[in-house]
C-alpha cells in the first residue's frame, strides 16, 4: 500500500492509499464516505416510508411528490460521490498515467447520465 497526502485549497489534509500492482483499479480512502452511507440511510429509509404510503393506499400525487425528493436525494448523493472520485481517484490517476481508471470514470458517467 502507498500512502500520500493531498492538501486541498482550504488547508485540509487527506491521506490517501492505493494498492500499486493490483490489476486494475486501486483501493481509495474517501474523505465523504461516512456522509454518502448517511445519507443513503436515509434515502433507504425515505422508501420504505414510500413503499408504505403505497400500502396503504394514500394518494398518488403524494407518492410521486415523495418520489420525486428521493430522486433529488440520489442525485446528491452521486454528485458528492464523483467529486469525491475527481478529488482522489481521478486525480491519482492522471498522475499516474492510469488511463484505465478515467476510462472507467467516463464509463460511468455515460451510463449515469443518459
Amino acid at each position: 500500500m502507498a500512502e500520500h497526502e493531498h492538501i486541498l485549497a482550504d488547508g485540509t489534509v487527506i491521506r490517501h492509499t492505493h494498492a500499486h500492482g493490483q490489476g486494475h483499479g486501486h483501493v481509495h480512502s474517501h474523505t465523504q464516505t461516512k456522509a454518502v452511507l448517511n445519507r443513503m440511510a436515509r434515502v433507504i429509509g425515505h422508501m420504505e416510508s414510500i413503499r408504505r404510503m403505497v400500502e396503504d393506499g394514500r394518494d398518488c400525487s403524494e407518492v410521486l411528490i415523495q418520489i420525486s425528493a428521493v430522486n433529488a436525494a440520489l442525485q446528491g448523493v452521486a454528485k458528492t460521490i464523483l467529486k469525491d472520485h475527481l478529488e482522489h481517484c481521478i486525480v491519482d490517476a492522471v498522475q499516474e498515467g492510469d488511463k484505465e481508471a478515467i476510462e472507467k470514470l467516463n464509463a460511468a458517467i455515460d451510463q449515469f447520465i443518459r
